[in-house]
């Protein structure tokens, strides 16, 4: 591995780059063969990246066409991720070294475009959809910025080039974006009623999240084939696969329902139902259950529930299960075509015939694998009828041992497993492997584009290997970078070791990644599709850190979340020059200078609630809040207030604060405005919470599993106060009102009916954004005959505010 890495790092990778590659088993070998292939020892940046582009997205054959490739990305021949594409393409059917003429044509080699040419084709594109374009102005930028890519005339074009010409156009077209173009200014004006006429309000800009078709518009999976281009074994199977779709784009979601899906999951179900949405096409939901010990109905469950928080349906809900009886009529063909047998030999022995641990080693033939193929059948047979022990015999497909893909080492189609399936219960004792089931279900299903994450580029060869040998449709193989956040782990085994060691109960622990956690958190589906969708989609994997995520979730918390005074740790506060009686109704909006939101109305009493935060005994220059002798406003109160007394408990701890209330003469507007609860059982305030929870990460390092920086372990990472429960904290009535509402809509009941309350969010003033989390009980009856008192609140801290380090004691609204 240390040999790799200034290899790589001469390609222009950064350090940690060429770290990752050199120690990535699969694409190092490949790499530094295309580096001596080119003959050149130092490289240009672009080209660097081309050849690194080349080892982790082509296919290594035992002909020199990648070499070639390589040599003609060092010659500058192909000097484009759009070349690169079409080289490896071009590639996959010719011998470029025998026609050097008709590879230059189909790659461009040589071909310049230039600034003149993308102008016009650009000015031309929009031309033709400019009615649309002012219609939908720049919501409609992803189709229209996709369409440009995919015009002819621009096919070899710089593509940065040629985007910044878009923008330029875009924008003279347009003019800037405004409130038009936000989907929460949109709904909110047509919401509002016609006004008198007055100077028009300053419209602040709304957050604007990537659109899904932004993540298609370019780079190589805006080049990828449109249905009927890929070639197949067999002519006719292309035409019964176009007479069964009619050309229509078909992908699927694949997951193994052995687990939650986790933030990782969220690019891949953007990727697949999103390219299909794109193109007119469909998606499927189809669960890859072909490992009964491992699977269960709960994340069957919750698979779904997951596609459809984030807002897709799919197209047909499907299961791998399903093609049992074809998937086994596939194996026994395949073994009559002398290309499958059955081995017994043990784990150990398959793994030495393989090269050993590390696929380094002197591979081997298995001793059964040229036994005839009658005592195969025969065999296969015995496996199915249950006459074979689990790890006793094995279905192998007879690949090529001497090809330099570890996938074509004569993989496991077929094992025995005695074991009840959660759908086909005891009817099989053998289940087919991922390798051997994966390709033949996206054939069956016939999808047109198999988009999956890299660890299965090297699948790549075994899934058209396996298509062609029993002889069915081919689909394409299209392989993406995986998508991980820091701050955490994803692995489920890890998952699985947190909860059994106590770190935390559940899978869904609001501290973990998983799509059930963060919707426990109280995370919208619309941050996390814009968080994936910003990224685009690219064949490297990325580790993006997790405060890029949060920075989407606050934004798009700050368009939907109601704006609730709450104290955390609420200090009692008399003014006493009111009398005990005294009320006064005090209308706030949910969201200043957001008429949308609406209003409510809170009791003013002489007993309040401020926040510990909000008070300090000493006071200084640099501080705003209440102290002795210091005059505060409280929000959307007429006057402000004064402490002129502080009242302690025994143990010395403050009992309550008695203040003024400057009602009578004037006072200068107070530089602070802080929040308040008023104390009014008679109209149920305040809204007490049970627990309060502080979710803070999980982990103390941006990478547990870096050893170099967590010397004890991943499991030494984990900060074992990273959830602070508060007890006692209060709310202002707005809460339970917001409540009332919700449950009012048809939306909000349904979800409120199965006690899914995490769609409640608030924003808390100054302290942060909060959910109801699922302990949190609260009754149909209790909100329908408005008894605040009987429900059990409990709220999870969602995420911090964004605040301004010199202003400190602002509010933030």
């Amino acid at each position: 591995m240390d040999d790799f890495i200034p290899r790589f790092e001469a390609l222009g990778l950064a350090p940690q780059k060429a770290k990752e590659a050199a120690s990535n088993k699969k694409i190092a070998p490949v790499l530094d063969s295309l580096i001596s292939a080119t003959g050149h020892t130092t490289f240009s940046r672009t080209t660097g990246l081309l050849l690194y582009a080349l080892a982790t997205t082509a296919v290594k054959e035992k002909t020199p066409h990648t070499d070639y490739i390589a040599r003609a990305i060092a010659d500058g021949r192909i000097a484009s991720t759009e070349q690169l594409t079409a080289a490896t393409k071009f590639c996959s059917k010719k011998d470029p070294e025998a026609d050097e003429q008709a590879f230059d044509e189909a790659c461009g080699v040589g071909v310049v475009i230039s600034d003149e040419t993308i102008s016009a084709t650009v000015k031309a594109v929009l031309e033709g959809i400019k009615e649309t374009l002012l219609e939908q102005r720049y919501r409609g930028q992803g189709k229209a910025l996709g369409a440009v890519m995919r015009c002819p005339d621009l096919r070899w074009a710089d593509s940065a080039k040629v985007k910044s010409e878009f923008d330029v156009q875009l924008l003279a077209l347009l003019g800037p974006k405004d409130e038009r173009d936000s989907p929460t200014a949109l709904k909110k004006a047509a919401a509002k009623k016609p006004a008198p006429k007055a100077a028009a309000p300053s419209l602040r800009k709304g957050w604007e999240p990537a659109s899904l078709e932004s993540m298609f518009a370019s780079g190589d999976i805006s080049r990828l084939h449109k249905p009927g281009e890929n070639p197949q074994i067999c002519p006719k199977l292309m035409e019964t696969h176009l007479k069964a779709t009619g050309g229509k784009v078909i992908t699927r979601f694949p997951p193994e329902p052995n687990g939650y899906l986790h933030i990782g999951h969220a690019k891949a179900i953007n990727v697949n139902f999103g390219y299909a949405k794109t193109h007119g096409g469909v998606c499927n939901l189809r669960y890859d259950d072909t490992n009964p010990t491992a699977e269960e109905q709960e994340y069957v469950d919750s698979i779904l529930e997951a596609v459809r928080w984030l807002g897709f349906e799919p197209h047909q809900i499907l299961y791998s299960s399903d093609y049992f009886h074809q998937l086994y009529e596939l194996a026994v063909k395949l073994i009559e075509r002398g290309l499958a047998y059955v081995c017994h030999c043990t784990a150990e022995d398959i793994r030495e015939q393989r090269g050993g641990e590390d696929n380094r080693g002197e591979r081997f033939a298995c001793p059964h694998r040229d036994r005839p193929i009658s005592e195969s059948l025969a065999e296969f047979q015995k496996m199915r009828e249950g006459r074979y022990a689990a790890n006793t015999a094995t279905l192998r497909m007879k690949m090529d041992l001497e090809d330099g893909n570890p996938q074509m080492w004569d993989l496991v189609a077929y094992r025995v497993m005695f074991a009840s399936h959660h759908r086909t219960g005891t009817e099989w004792c053998i289940y087919p492997t991922y390798d051997f089931t994966h390709c033949l279900c996206d054939s069956l299903e016939n999808i047109t584009h198999s988009l999956c994450t890299g660890e299965f580029f090297q699948s790549r060869k075994s899934y058209y290997w396996l298509c062609d040998a029993v002889e069915v449709y081919k689909p394409v193989q299209w392989e993406y970078g995986r998508l991980n956040v820091t701050n955490t782990v994803l692995s489920k085994r890890k998952l699985l070791q947190l909860r059994d060691e106590g770190v935390i109960s559940t899978l869904d622990d609001p501290r973990l990644y998983t799509l059930p956690a963060l919707r426990r958190r109280g995370v919208p589906p619309s941050a996390i599709n814009a968080f994936v969708r910003e990224l685009g989609v690219t064949t490297a994997d990325t580790t993006i850190d997790v405060n890029r995520l949060e920075n989407h979730i606050r934004d798009s918390l700050n368009e939907i979340a109601p704006r609730i005074m709450a104290a955390v740790h609420p200090i009692k506060v008399v003014l006493e020059n009111l009398p005990e009686d005294y009320l006064e109704q005090i209308e706030l909006p949910y969201k200043p200078r957001d008429d949308s939101f609406g209003v409510h109305q809170v009791p003013f009493t002489r007993t309040l609630y401020i926040d510990m935060s909000d008070f300090r005994e000493v006071d200084s220059p640099d501080y705003y809040r209440l102290a002795p002798n210091k005059t505060v406003g409280l929000q959307g109160a007429a006057h402000p207030i004064t402490c002129t007394e502080v009242r302690k408990a025994p143990d010395g701890s403050i009992s309550e604060l008695v203040c003024r209330y400057e009602n009578t003469g004037s006072h200068p507007k107070p530089k602070t405005f802080i929040q308040w609860v008023a104390d009014c059982p008679s109209l149920g305030s305040p809204v007490r919470l049970d627990e309060l929870r502080i979710y803070n990460p999980l982990f103390k390092h941006s990478n547990p599993m870096d050893k170099s920086a967590v010397s004890g372990g991943w499991l030494s990472d984990v900060d074992r106060d990273s959830l602070e429960v508060v007890k006692g904290a209060v709310a202002e009535l707005g809460l339970w009102d917001s409540i009332k509402r919700y449950a009012a809509t048809e939306a909000g009941k349904k979800e409120l009916d199965e006690h899914n309350v995490e769609g409640l969010r608030f924003q808390f003033m100054r302290i942060g954004y909060f959910t109801l989390d699922k302990d949190t009980a609260l009754s149909a009856a209790a909100i329908k005959e408005d008894r605040v008192g009987d429900a059990r609140f409990v709220v999870n801290r969602i995420v911090t505010l964004k605040e301004d380090s010199k202003k400190g004691a602002a509010t933030t609204v």
